[in-house]
């Protein structure tokens, strides 16, 4: 059992229990996957960028990532039906707490100026996505070998009925949210 698996079976679920006046711990969210995104529409010149791309994702992930392809034509952006354009991985179980886990300690303090994470990324029923500027900010990515540095999307998906339980859940897991600041106008 992972470090993080062990704080949400131990803490979390007993928090979100009394907090929401669950009145069964089945009844209480978890967090079902997480998903890795890389959409790279450079690729469509350079094939190259996918190696990479998949590659770098593969090591951050600690699974091997599936190269996602292109369902239509689109001439304008000269787009094949088929082309590779991007790289995804879904993360289950141990390693997903594993990734959440490095994540949470040492991905995100790596940010510049990092303020927290916004909430805005919600979708009405617990499920939370955020984009990342760039995957740098991970130490298992080698920026030697990295041509340049792409960002991605990252998707938690929670079993969670509403907004404000998928909060409370990744918020006792340990994403830090934006807490919001009420100014005062003179």
């Amino acid at each position: 059992m992972t470090r993080l698996e062990e704080h949400y079976a131990k803490e979390v679920v007993a928090n979100l229990k009394k907090e929401f006046k669950y009145s069964s711990a089945m009844q209480v969210p978890k967090l079902t996957r997480i998903v890795l995104n890389m959409g790279l529409g450079e690729a469509i010149g350079n094939q190259k960028i996918i190696e990479y791309a998949e590659e770098a994702m593969t090591k951050l992930s600690g699974q091997k990532s599936v190269v996602t392809k292109s369902k239509k034509s689109i001439a304008s952006f000269k787009l094949r039906k088929g082309l590779p354009i991007g790289c995804m991985v879904t993360l289950r179980g141990k390693r997903m707490f594993e990734f959440l886990d490095r994540f949470i300690s040492v991905a995100l303090p790596r940010v510049r100026d990092f303020k927290g994470v916004p909430t805005k990324g919600f979708d009405g029923r617990g499920n939370f996505t955020m984009g990342l500027k760039e995957q740098s900010i991970f130490p298992e990515v080698e920026i030697d070998k990295v041509d340049k540095d792409r960002g991605m999307n990252i998707t938690f998906v929670t079993s969670a009925v509403t907004d404000a339980e998928g909060k409370a859940l990744l918020a006792h897991m340990g994403i830090p949210f934006v807490k919001k600041v009420v100014t005062v106008q003179q």
